[in-house]
């Protein structure tokens, strides 16, 4: 284990971490930092209410992500398969065709 230092709104802190992670929890801390950093002038007195609704705000956009990932992968793939059997049948067809050919010139031989 190994100690970071992040600085997020102004405060500095002191976070243990798993050795060779300290520049992944940097850079979290950052978009912790970057969240309090645009809610300006909506800023409590209170530093643990802004870390609380900073972290709101990160879990919402999380939320919004994974929906948007749900539905992309529950989306139905864009092709026709239609078109797309006709074009599997004609390269079936050019293949049968290439054998034939190959098999005269191997008996013609």
């Amino acid at each position: 284990m190994s100690d970071v230092m992040l600085e997020v709104g102004g405060r500095k802190y002191s976070v243990a971490c798993q050795d060779g992670q300290e520049a992944h929890v940097q850079r979290l801390a950052g978009v912790i930092d970057s969240k309090l950093g645009s809610m300006g002038a909506n800023l409590s007195s209170q530093e643990a209410k802004n870390l609380l609704f900073a972290a709101l705000l990160l879990a919402d956009e999380l939320d919004e992500a994974q929906k948007q990932a749900g539905e992309a992968a529950d989306a139905d793939p864009d092709f026709d398969a239609e078109r797309l059997a006709g074009q599997l049948e004609r390269l079936a067809g050019a293949l049968e065709n290439a054998a034939q050919v190959l098999e005269g010139a191997t008996t013609s031989a």
